[in-house]
């Protein structure tokens, strides 16, 4: 079966799309959980020796009221540093002097809004599938706080982010949501919030009150925490702190029990206002527990602890009274039950360490032999040995004693406790990820083995799928993977995505690997048949690799190995910046070699264009090919050559390269981005600050309107000279110019003007005149495009995507628009580079296969990467920054090649419409 590369290589491009999916779906874990019914036991009872104990029941709460005051990108040092200081005066002095423990709360990655809520709430660990389920947060069925409350008779009021009430739908007797996505608005989000202050705190029929203002995460999204409006919003959180602990003292009066008030925050903020990854700033959460239970003596000073934010959900349990969640993976914070007597304390650290064991025991098998299981009994001999003392009535300095280290030893069950299940977290569906990883691998191979044919003057490929030999290993190999299907899933101890699929589903995935290895052992076994061999070339050939061809290939297989270290990765902008700059001294070269010194080696004959540019010459001695055609044009050198151009066009062309280079070190300093250098003061900073500077936004959209207005009315114009699909293109590529005009930040539109000069200066005075090929093109392209992602501002880091071009234009949330809007925003660089580089292939009077062998090219430059970082990530899988550096960068890799297929379909499409016309 023949097929035109294009064609062939979007085919592969979509079986590893399939692949990757398959891959992510098997690397990222399953959360740990529990499977038992919340209401299926009773508490565990207190342990004891001897003498019988009767405290079966849960301990009475030690709060009668508690306030949630979730503020949204807290980060610790708003709190606790200068900026706390400044503008927080009141919750400064309750931290400094104030009856209140403060604490550092560190969450885990993704640290974004939804995630972190159900940590908060669950004490689970929630995985990177959150990130995409942020935007429109599912039910929460895991046990957590919110449901027990609500089973043990607690009225819930909350006022805030919508995203609590789509978690949790039938919880609250009083609700009202406000939109999360639109970062504009870090006002009115918030008063929506305020105004039903007044009311409820003099209102008498609550027990919790759940407030999430999301000002400060805006303005952290719109200008970044250095802003001014940082302090007035700070100072308007405390004076609602202020209001409420006020109240809450004033009720406390005729009460029985105090009340608590929880200032926290969900995660933090990146130095670029941004989070979602792993840096401190966006780890490090401030957590301070308000209540006269936690009143100090004088001398007494408190600085902040560090804890996990997921030891919040057992807090919260013990302080209402309720079971702690099931599927919990925190401990107790030990401060907060400090000052009750020895017994509640050990009762408190008891019920934690049983549920943490119990959760242990369903997910780890070998649960026995793991260091906490073991401490956790040692706790729980020695805690029945006090007891025993404690009910005979002993209050000798023995019991104190014993009662000092029954706590020691719990809070150390505790704490290894929650390492094993964290380990336990980081277990992978090995079964899957192969799976995934045997699909993209053999789409690769072919890609590779069909280089000879794609790149050919026919770009078609022989593709042997029907033939009896294929068809007969066909069926061998899928009989083999169906009894190794049977036999893994048959043996695995875990979950195995693949295992629970129907059997026609996952028939489909080990017929697709049978099929994709039936023809790579076919195209392999042509190669070393002679049919298809490269060395059928004629040996006096003097082909060889033109410097741009080297550094392609270099710099492709440089920027692979660098996937393999985490640094590299965080600061990959670093190396796409350092090869574009590569490529345009390359260029410069080789146009200063041929314009100043005449060399006899003219750049080669580009096989998408007939025309002669001002009668540049096009020959490449010596280059034959095969019987399938990679003869290119032999032909005498032109006396209108390179050499012979005057006037202003000649300097043009000499000094485009540094034309190109001198707007990559501008674009350079326009976003700081990756780790190391983030926090640096960039041209981007001041160009969002200002009337000034915000006319000069204006000049750059009135600029790209006028240049696409241009390009429309020019199509038309001279529509006589080219065709419709021509002009058609030209169209929707200044279409997507518009639409990112739109969706980028102001401060970016000098990236869209600068690609757009580039683009041009590139067409005009280097592609043109030095007449490269279609595949140099297209590698060029490719660079430049990924280049441009990283002038945009964008990293491996989740925290650069920008979710507020997403809601563009929209009055309310939908959920696919939203997504395509954010993604095409992240990635408007490599898109635009793409759609020129259609135009430019297809605006020359005859492309022939040129179209074909470009995204054959576009394919393969593409799936190498992705390729081989799925490997390397499988063999660091185990890797210290696993989740906070190489798997973002895993998810960045499955939505490049999701847009290079889309970008490889859209070729197949113009290059039927080509061959048809």
């Amino acid at each position: 079966m023949r097929l035109g590369s294009g064609t062939f290589a979007a085919g592969c491009v979509v079986i590893e799309v399939l692949g990757v999916a398959l891959f992510l779906r098997g690397f990222f874990p399953a959360p740990v959980f529990s499977g038992t019914e919340r209401q299926a036991e009773s508490p565990a009872p207190e342990p004891s020796a001897g003498a019988s104990s009767n405290w079966t029941e849960l301990p009475p709460p030690l709060f009668s009221k508690v306030v949630i005051m979730l503020i949204d990108a807290l980060r610790d040092d708003f709190v606790f540093g200068s900026k706390g200081v400044k503008f927080m005066p009141y919750t400064t002095y309750l931290v400094e002097k104030g009856s209140s423990l403060s604490f550092v709360a560190e969450a885990k990655p993704p640290t974004v809004t939804m995630p972190r809520i159900k940590a908060l709430l669950t004490g689970s660990l929630p995985g990177f599938i959150d990130v995409v389920r942020n935007l429109n947060s599912p039910t929460l069925l895991e046990d957590n706080v919110i449901t027990r409350a609500k089973a043990a008779g607690k009225r819930i009021i909350f006022y805030g982010d919508e995203t609590w009430v789509k978690l949790f739908p039938k919880h609250f007797v009083e609700y009202d949501g406000t939109t999360s996505f639109f970062v504009s608005d870090y006002t009115e989000v918030d008063n929506n919030v305020t105004r039903h202050l007044d009311t409820v705190l003099k209102r008498q029929d609550w027990d919790v009150l759940i407030l999430h203002y999301l000002g400060l995460d805006h303005i952290g999204h719109i200008s970044g925490p250095s802003s001014p409006l940082i302090g007035p919003k700070l100072s308007e959180m405390d004076s609602i702190l202020m209001k409420i602990h006020t109240s809450l003292l004033s009720e406390e009066r005729g009460a029985l029990l105090p009340s608590l008030l929880a200032l926290c925050g969900d995660h933090g903020m990146s130095e670029a206002g941004g989070h979602g990854a792993s840096s401190m700033e966006e780890v490090n959460t401030a957590l301070v527990l308000i209540s006269s239970a936690f009143e100090r003596k004088p001398g007494d000073v408190r600085h902040p602890t560090h804890v996990q934010q997921t030891d919040l959900a057992a807090t919260l349990s013990v302080g209402l009274g309720l079971p702690i969640p099931k599927s919990n993976t925190g401990s107790l914070m030990f401060r907060v039950v400090e000052g009750r007597p020895v017994r509640e304390q050990l009762r408190f650290l008891h019920l934690n360490a049983v549920q943490l064991s119990k959760l242990l025991q369903e997910n780890v098998p070998s649960y026995k032999k793991e260091p906490g299981f073991e401490q956790f009994k040692v706790s729980e001999r020695l805690h029945r040995n006090w007891v025993r003392l404690y009910l005979e009535g002993s209050n000798s300095e023995a019991l104190v004693n014993l009662g000092a280290k029954v706590r020691r030893q719990y809070l150390d069950a505790l704490s290894m406790l929650r390492l094993s299940l964290t380990r336990r977290a980081a277990q992978y569906d090995v079964y899957s990820m192969a799976a995934g990883t045997v699909l993209v691998l053999e789409a690769l191979a072919l890609l590779l083995l069909g280089v000879p044919q794609a790149l050919s003057s026919r770009a078609e490929l022989d593709v042997p799928l029907l033939s009896p030999v294929s068809s007969l290993l066909f069926g061998l190999l899928l009989l083999a993977l169906a009894a190794l299907h049977v036999v893994v899933c048959t043996a695995a101890d875990s979950s195995c995505y693949l295992c629970g699929l129907p059997w026609l589903a996952a028939g489909g995935v080990m017929a697709l690997t049978a099929a994709l290895l039936c023809a790579g052992m076919s195209a392999l076994t042509r190669i070393f048949a002679g049919g298809q061999c490269l060395t059928q070339t004629p040996p006096q050939s003097t082909s060889r690799w033109s410097e741009l061809d080297l550094l392609s290939f270099l710099g492709t297989v440089g920027h692979v190995l660098s996937l393999g270290a985490s640094s590299f990765i965080e600061e990959e902008h670093q190396t796409w910046y350092f090869l574009v700059n590569t490529l345009c001294l390359a260029l410069c070269h080789q146009i200063y070699r041929h314009c100043l010194l005449g060399d006899d080696c003219a750049p080669q004959r580009c096989p998408h264009t007939g025309e002669e540019f001002d009668g540049v010459a096009v020959a490449l001695q010596g280059k034959r090919a095969g019987p399938e055609g990679w003869e290119l044009s032999h032909a005498p050198k032109d006396p209108s050559s390179l050499e012979a151009l005057r006037g202003p066009k000649r300097w043009m062309v000499l000094a485009s390269p540094w034309l190109v280079l001198a707007c990559c070190r501008l674009l350079r300093s326009l976003n700081q981005t990756g780790v190391q250098w983030a926090h640096r003061p960039d041209l981007g900073h001041w160009l969002t600050r200002g009337i000034t500077e915000a006319r000069f936004v204006y000049v750059f959209v009135l600029g790209i309107l006028f240049t696409g207005t241009k390009d429309l009315l020019k199509s038309q114009i001279i529509a006589a000279d080219f065709t419709a699909r021509t002009v058609g293109l030209w169209e929707i590529h200044s279409g997507l110019v518009l639409l990112a005009a739109l969706l980028l930040r102001p401060h970016n539109l000098p990236v869209l003007v600068l690609s757009l000069a580039v683009q041009t200066v590139m067409t005009q005075f280097i592609w043109r005149p030095l007449r490269h090929g279609a595949a140099a093109v297209t590698v060029m392209h490719y660079w430049f495009g990924q280049a441009f992602f990283y002038f945009q501002g964008n990293s491996n880091s989740i925290a650069t995507v920008d979710v507020s071009a997403g809601f563009v234009g929209l009055d309310a949330y939908m959920e696919i628009p939203a997504m395509f809007l954010t993604a095409f925003a992240t990635y408007s660089g490599p898109v635009l580079w793409a759609s020129h580089l259609v135009n430019f292939l297809t605006s020359e009077a005859s492309s022939g296969s040129a179209l074909r062998r470009a995204c054959f090219c576009y394919a393969l430059v593409c799936s190498v990467p992705v390729s081989v970082y799925i490997v390397m990530v499988t063999s660091l899988r185990y890797h210290l920054f696993i989740w906070s550096v190489f798997s973002p960068k895993l998810l960045y890799e499955g939505m490049h090649l999701l847009v290079t297929a889309a970008v490889c379909i859209f070729f197949t499409a113009m290059d039927q419409t080509n061959t048809k016309s």
